[in-house]
């Protein structure tokens, strides 16, 4: 048999609390205000394309190599949507986190830099949707200005995300 008793939330605080006498001041709001992050663009295989993103977005072009003490500590991985490409995503991803990289360093993202013009056939459309499982990717695609070293104007259309990502938005 249930005794009566008296039901009510339960309030747990935590910290020092004021006395009922104390004024307490309106917390103070710093403005907000969003900056774009610097990243380190780092190729996963050799024509990945970080010089021409990073020409591109901004940020520092690391090559194939972690980027050194002066470049920023946000990593974006780079590779082409061609098989050789994709192979190198999901190992790279592990080693990162599995602590083969480089401490301080935080992995941001996955960026695919189209191969050619066109839809990807479907093996491809799947390993990239096996990618996008484990990590976020964001999607670059086929830009015939860049093939003949035009990197003049806006970043092409379909990248908003990694153009609001790097500030590269004009």
């Amino acid at each position: 048999m249930r005794t009566a008793m008296r039901q009510g939330p339960e309030i747990w605080i935590r910290g020092p609390v004021p006395s009922p006498d104390a004024e307490v001041a309106p917390p103070e709001h710093a403005p907000a205000h969003a900056t774009a992050r610097r990243f380190s663009w780092v190729g996963l295989h050799g024509g990945a394309g970080v010089s021409t993103l990073a020409a591109v977005y901004g940020g520092h072009d690391s090559g194939r190599a972690w980027p050194g003490a002066g470049g920023p500590r946000s990593v974006l991985f780079v590779a082409r949507t061609h098989a050789a490409g994709l192979e190198c995503v999901v190992p790279a991803v592990e080693a990162f986190r599995s602590g083969e990289a480089p401490r301080g360093l935080d992995l941001e993202a996955v960026v695919l830099v189209a191969d050619a013009p066109g839809r990807l056939p479907r093996p491809l459309a799947r390993r990239i949707r096996l990618i996008e499982s484990v990590i976020d990717v964001y999607r670059v695609p086929w830009v015939p200005e860049w093939r003949v070293g035009d990197l003049a104007g806006r970043p092409p259309h379909g990248t908003e995300t990694p153009a609001r990502l790097t500030g590269a938005m004009r």
